[in-house]
């Protein structure tokens, strides 16, 4: 049984760890809330912060979302590569 292009792009290891990923987008919201009362000079309120790091991550996580398509057509494309290269050896051997 023949394994498809899409089972084969589907165990291609993926190099995003995502709870690193999640870490990380908690430290970008809340960096940035820092950074905007400190360029601000104000203090956001419990209900401010909370609803800004909520969309914050929300938008971070959809950003990431759209990666991991990007990744999926990128690797598409890789294996449409490889297999047109080998083509050309073929194709020259003969």
């Amino acid at each position: 049984m023949a394994i498809s292009d899409e089972e084969k792009m589907g165990s291609v290891r993926s190099a995003i760890h995502l709870t690193i990923v999640g870490d990380n987008i908690s430290d970008i919201a809340d960096f940035t809330i820092e950074k905007y009362e400190f360029k601000n000079d104000t203090t956001l309120s419990s209900e401010t912060r909370e609803a800004g790091l909520a969309k914050i991550k929300d938008a971070l996580w959809h950003r990431v979302e759209e990666l991991k398509k990007r990744r999926m057509q990128i690797l598409a494309e890789m294996f449409s590569l490889a297999e047109t290269t080998l083509d050309e050896v073929v194709d020259k051997g003969k």
